[in-house]
């Protein structure tokens, strides 16, 4: 059980230089999409880390946490992109 903890705390670290690299990508971004895509990528970490989270407190509702940002990532992603576009919402 100890092999599998030490690599939980592995993903942690480096999700964790994965979320600071998105933050940098949002805030350095050289255009919109760039910005959105680092804003995707930043809410898969996050879904990821609570995941993981969930598997090392053995807690359900971590992975409720997981699924409702997936999903409202997913929305947010699919918004942001059509505002990018310039069409409207219901195209």
């Amino acid at each position: 059980m100890a092999n599998f903890e030490y690599f939980l705390y592995v993903a942690m670290a480096v999700l964790v230089l994965s979320i600071f690299l998105c933050l940098w990508r949002i805030t350095h971004g050289p255009t919109a999409p760039d910005r959105m895509v680092g804003i995707d990528i930043l809410g898969v970490s996050l879904v990821n880390f609570s995941v993981l989270i969930a598997m090392l407190s053995g807690r359900g509702y971590y992975m409720t946490l997981a699924l409702a940002w997936a999903l409202l990532a997913f929305i947010a992603t699919v918004g942001l992109s059509k505002y990018l576009e310039g069409r409207e919402l219901d195209e």
